[in-house]
């Protein structure tokens, strides 16, 4: 699992994309303690921005942020050129029963940022909160932005993550009208409609395509992997205490007996003692 693949209806001008992931997802909430609704709309965000990257034609990440106004004011998740993911939701308060994207975020606005490292530049646009939830905003968002009608499934649960995403491209040119089959996207929106939660989450694409389109003519690309790439990078926190100044760093030291840096992305805590501070501001060892 841990795949996203694209697929593409040969005689219907209908392409797609299918994304599984299992112990990536796993990982990524390990030790969050998200509530089964919080979980979800990550797992949505998630999934979005692992298709959005998919589709990088340059070296760089995706991010897809929320900062909203409700129990929840921060959703971020970031994908690379080579579909390494992390992220994290924050909230302000102990979630209850809040359920919907209206409970959880309040009004909080969706950002994707697109960054190309080749030319150190970043292409940021709002997405519009249409509809309930994440996938029916990113529909609307990717039917208008790419000028090509588009449906999205997405589903997610402790367990893992699933998506489908079809959009229809405009008719081969060296097809008559006879050739031309009028009524496949319809047809193949009201099968994949057919789609629950679990068949989303748990199946790979090759059942999961056979199950919908048995019937139809389908190329299976090659599938790219998906990696959770959250590593505890002392170096940089140690940087990061060295640009703070011996001084403030010993003062903190002092008034707290240790120093505990908390990375909220990775989900991680670093402790600092005496030793580490030492050794950090010894100049004979640099």
């Amino acid at each position: 699992m841990n795949t996203i693949k694209r697929f593409l209806f040969k005689d219907l001008d209908i392409r797609g994309q299918h994304l599984q992931l299992d112990d990536v997802w796993q990982k990524m909430i390990e030790d969050r303690h998200y509530t089964p609704a919080l979980i979800e709309v990550l797992g949505e965000l998630t999934a979005m921005t692992i298709m959005m990257a998919n589709g990088l034609k340059h070296p760089g990440k995706v991010i897809i942020q929320i900062q909203g106004q409700g129990p929840v004011n921060l959703l971020v998740v970031e994908a690379t050129h080579e579909l390494q993911i992390r992220g994290v939701a924050k909230t302000n308060r102990a979630l209850t029963n809040e359920s919907t994207l209206d409970e959880l975020l309040g009004d909080g606005q969706i950002l994707m940022t697109m960054e190309n490292t080749l030319t150190d530049s970043l292409f940021q646009s709002y997405v519009d909160r249409e509809g309930s939830t994440v996938t029916e905003a990113f529909e609307a968002f990717l039917t208008q932005s790419e000028q090509l009608p588009s449906k999205l499934w997405l589903a997610a649960n402790e367990k893992g993550i699933g998506g489908v995403l079809i959009q229809q491209m405009p008719p081969s040119s060296n097809k008559t009208e006879e050739e031309t089959d009028g009524d496949g996207w319809n047809r193949i929106s009201m099968l994949t409609e057919t789609l629950t939660t679990e068949e989303l989450v748990s199946l790979d694409s090759e059942t999961l395509l056979h199950r919908l389109f048995h019937e139809e003519v389908i190329e299976l690309f090659e599938p790219n992997t998906v990696e959770y790439n959250c590593p505890q990078d002392p170096e940089r926190i140690e940087m990061m205490i060295r640009s703070l100044g011996e001084a403030d760093a010993r003062q903190l030291l002092e008034e707290q007996g240790e120093i505990v840096v908390h990375n909220e992305m990775c989900n991680f805590h670093l402790r600092l003692t005496k030793e580490d501070i030492d050794r950090i501001f010894d100049t004979t060892a640099h």
